[in-house]
């Protein structure tokens, strides 16, 4: 089963035993001296080992005086003046140990893609009447996923609230996806959900997503874009290093994807600026 998403105050929260962790989505300002002590509560109530925050610097005291952890920081990731911290609690020290090094690779590439895409291949935004092409390649792709990417229901929902997903076709059929979840008051995205079909890997297909997802970002207003991208998968890290972002820190076994709980590199950029 899917984690759940509730309200807590004004405050959105992710919880559930498929990531065995209490999530902070977004935390409302009036939550913020009660949130810290109301999470760990809700951890330990279901028995959960982790609490994954990602909060203003504003709220970052309040936290940290409760025995939280930066585990990464995005420089302006609020309006492109605020910082942005990516913090966690450990109720199981075992879930707090891993061997991820952090990527030698940071911002190395051109931000731009050094090819172009194949002529037989079309990208395009996606529409809610493409949801049953998009979970069916999802559901090819990740054996589990923290979100349930493979329902059409979920994505047509996903749609209608600042998520916008973006597909390569060949032949007329979907072979490529990936999405932008906007955080449309602090004017940042999530650069995230990257798929190909196994039978088209190697054309370059999610770096020219990427790029266009950029594109179409600056014309919605975002300033800054960030993924949480899973560090033991080499062709991501490649990804978003030749791409102009830069690594922000490294979350701990924080995602449960593909059958198990990976730790997420976290990668940033100025979409303002050149990369």
């Amino acid at each position: 089963m899917p984690d759940a998403v509730v309200t807590i105050g004004g405050s959105r929260v992710q919880h559930g035993q498929a990531n065995n962790r209490v999530y902070l989505l977004s935390l409302d300002p009036t939550d913020r001296a009660m949130m810290p002590g109301r999470l760990l509560d809700l951890a330990r109530e279901h028995g959960y080992t982790r609490v994954f925050c990602r909060v203003r610097g504003g709220a970052l005291e309040a936290f940290l005086r409760a025995g939280y952890q930066v585990e990464g920081r995005v420089p302006g990731l609020f309006g492109g003046v605020e910082d942005g911290y990516f913090l966690g609690y450990f109720l199981d020290p075992e879930r707090a140990r891993s061997d991820v090094a952090a990527p030698v690779l940071s911002g190395t590439g051109p931000g731009h893609p050094d090819r172009p895409l194949p002529e037989s291949f079309q990208m395009r935004e996606a529409g809610e009447e493409d949801a049953s092409a998009l979970a069916a390649l999802y559901e090819e792709t990740f054996a589990t996923y923290p979100f349930p990417i493979d329902d059409p229901a979920y994505l047509r929902s996903a749609m209608r609230d600042s998520v916008r997903f973006f597909v390569v076709e060949h032949e007329g059929q979907v072979v490529g996806a990936s999405s932008a979840e906007m955080d449309l008051a602090g004017k940042n995205v999530e650069m995230t959900d990257f798929a190909v079909s196994p039978s088209c890997r190697g054309a370059g297909l999610s770096v020219h997503l990427l790029h266009l997802m950029e594109a179409e970002m600056r014309q919605a207003g975002m300033i800054v874009a960030y993924t949480l991208a899973r560090a033991a998968w080499p062709p991501v890290t490649r990804l978003f290093a030749g791409a102009g972002y830069r690594y922000g820190g490294t979350l701990v076994n924080n995602t449960q994807i593909c059958g198990r709980c990976e730790s997420m590199h976290l990668w940033y950029r100025r979409l303002d600026r050149p990369a």
